[in-house]
């Protein structure tokens, strides 16, 4: 009698799933080496502790901040401190030159000289600390240019020696030399100084137009025409033709005339944006023109002598009208 085979299912047991050991898992487990074993994923809640030399970056770009920001407020105290001291000796110069009077200084002449300066300059005490700079540079400029005048006169005087035909030249050289160093001292630069000192829209425009004047002057001067009195270009050349050295000379001359020019434009460009920045103007000008005028003491004497003058008149016809 066959027996039936039957399988037997345990309770809490699904059909058709294969029972499983945990036992024998476990024991698996504990028997297999340490590196064949896969952890989970755990995430690592252990604090972060820094070093003690490190430190927050936040922390040190504000320190590099706030030095900086320390730097700036000293460098700023340095030149409010500087121009504090400057505007001091400025106003003890005033009232010193107030209790003694303003006495001129140049040119700066030795005491014996039978001739005394002509006018007062002292850049610290008229100019202020802004425009020192500017005017010191045309005052510079203008020395150069007096230098370049008389370099002229030898240069001229070597041509002549080397063409007789060049008299002309050579005289109008020393004829220049006399005229434009003291007519652009007092016709541009007294100008710009006293605009810059006080501050006088009508001195600028003086100084626009006759340093416009003064630049043309320079071109001509570094061209060099012919009985021109001048050891431009034009005429070093043909100074070469005839001695080599005294061409050389004429040539040097020729680029300080250059110079002079091109120093010049920059130079005008230059006051031209300070003149800008000064609040001056053609209005201002012409009230400062007004009131220079109505205030000068000659002008109003003859405008006292005209206005009395037409009274007379008018009362002494009146009364020859009265009488007929």
């Amino acid at each position: 009698m066959k027996q039936e085979a039957y399988s037997t299912v345990t309770v809490g047991q699904t059909p058709g799933l294969k029972r499983t050991d945990s036992f024998s898992q476990s024991k698996a487990v504990l028997q297999a080496p340490p590196n064949s074993v896969k952890m989970p994923n755990v995430p690592n809640t252990q604090p972060a502790i820094m070093k003690p030399t490190e430190e927050h970056p936040s922390y040190t770009q504000i320190t590099k901040e706030h030095a900086l920001a320390q730097a700036e407020l000293l460098k700023r105290q340095e030149e409010l401190e500087k121009k504090a001291a400057e505007l001091d000796r400025r106003e003890r110069e005033m009232k010193n030159l107030s209790q003694h009077g303003r006495k001129n200084n140049w040119p700066p002449l030795p005491s014996n000289f039978p001739v005394g300066p002509c006018f007062y300059q002292d850049f610290s005490v008229d100019i202020p600390v802004e425009f020192q700079k500017t005017v010191k540079l045309m005052y510079y400029l203008w020395m150069f240019h007096a230098v370049t005048l008389f370099l002229n006169i030898f240069g001229c005087l070597a041509w002549f020696c080397v063409d007789s035909s060049r008299a002309v030249d050579f005289g109008l050289s020393i004829l220049w030399f006399l005229l434009f160093t003291p007519c652009s001292f007092v016709c541009w630069y007294r100008p710009l100084y006293g605009a810059f000192r006080s501050d006088s829209s009508f001195r600028f425009f003086v100084f626009f137009f006759v340093y416009i004047c003064q630049f043309a002057v320079h071109v001509l001067q570094a061209a060099g025409f012919h009985n021109w009195g001048n050891c431009g270009w034009i005429s070093s050349l043909t100074g070469l033709n005839k001695s080599i050295p005294v061409g050389i000379m004429m040539i040097i001359i020729a680029a300080l005339f250059t110079t002079s020019a091109v120093i010049s434009l920059v130079m005008f460009k230059k006051v031209h944006g300070l003149y800008r920045t000064t609040g001056a103007s053609f209005e201002k000008a012409q009230q400062e023109f007004a009131t220079g005028v109505m205030s000068n003491k000659t002008v109003q004497t003859a405008a006292a002598n005209a206005a009395s003058t037409a009274a007379t008149s008018a009362a002494q016809n009146a009364f020859k009208g009265n009488q007929m």
